[in-house]
């Protein structure tokens, strides 16, 4: 199962600003970003750092994407 953050990119559009303005306010390290970027895993921490510092849910950031239909079962 894949992880899509592309909700976050659109809310930092819409706020304009950039990923380094969400890595200062959240205070997150070049590498967390650096997942983020990728579409990697990142921990329940980091999402919460960035759910306070942009005071929106998790869900409101990112969604999951099943492989395949599999996934759905």
């Amino acid at each position: 199962m894949a992880t899509s953050y592309k909700k976050l990119w659109h809310i930092l559009v819409d706020r304009n600003m950039k990923k380094k303005d969400l890595q200062e306010l959240a205070h997150l390290t070049q590498y967390q970003m650096y997942k983020l970027g990728q579409g990697e895993n990142i921990t329940t921490d980091i999402v919460g750092k960035i759910c306070t510092a942009l005071n929106v849910k998790a869900d409101d950031i990112m969604e999951f994407i099943p492989d395949d239909a599999e996934d759905l079962k």
